[in-house]
């Protein structure tokens, strides 16, 4: 996908509804990161750059343990000049996260050891309303496991609890939005 395809932000500030596959050279080069087309003399560059590149850390791993769909969304693909951090998921295998399999290897990849999302390991910060995961203090992304039937602990506007793929397509204030899906690039 060229980033002439990643349309530019609703009037609600909000990618338009679809999936958008970019590697992470598409990433860097489009309107998420270098704000390009934003009239906002805050947008914060540097930082977006810098959630990239931990993305791509965290993706990377779960590239190397076999995960190949990882889906980004958050604050991050909507025009907010300084997002929080990065939110997003992956699908993988019921039967590999409920085992500890998956975690254990991530782990095993990751040099803080930031993989797991055990509610008792989340932490205070000054920069977060809310506790949060390990990966979020140590790399501000926060990507969740997903597998069919799993859900997200998000809910609809009506109240009920949504699983990854539909919780992550909407906002906060419940529109449809679109959402960017990692595809992994060429080795140079």
């Amino acid at each position: 996908m060229s980033n002439a395809s990643l349309p530019p932000f609703t009037a609600e500030g909000l990618l338009p509804v679809g999936d958008y596959a970019l590697t992470f050279t598409e990433l860097r080069r489009s309107h998420l990161v270098t704000g390009a087309g934003n009239l906002s003399s805050t947008w914060d560059t540097p930082w977006r750059e810098t959630l990239t590149d931990n993305l791509e850390t965290m993706a990377e791993q779960l590239w190397a343990v076999g995960i190949t769909r990882i889906f980004v969304d958050g604050s991050f693909v909507e025009d907010k000049d300084h997002p929080g951090g990065i939110d997003g998921y992956f699908e993988c295998d019921l039967a590999e996260l409920a085992s500890g399999r998956l975690v254990a290897a991530l782990n095993a990849l990751d040099p803080y050891q930031v993989w797991t999302w055990d509610g008792r390991q989340r932490r205070s910060s000054p920069a977060s309303v809310k506790k949060q995961l390990p990966m979020w203090h140590q790399y501000r992304v926060e990507l969740y496991p997903h597998a069919p039937g799993l859900m997200s602990g998000i809910a609809d506007e009506f109240g009920n609890d949504l699983e990854f793929p539909a919780a992550f397509r909407k906002s906060r204030q419940h529109r449809a939005k679109g959402i960017i899906l990692l595809e992994k690039g060429q080795a140079l």
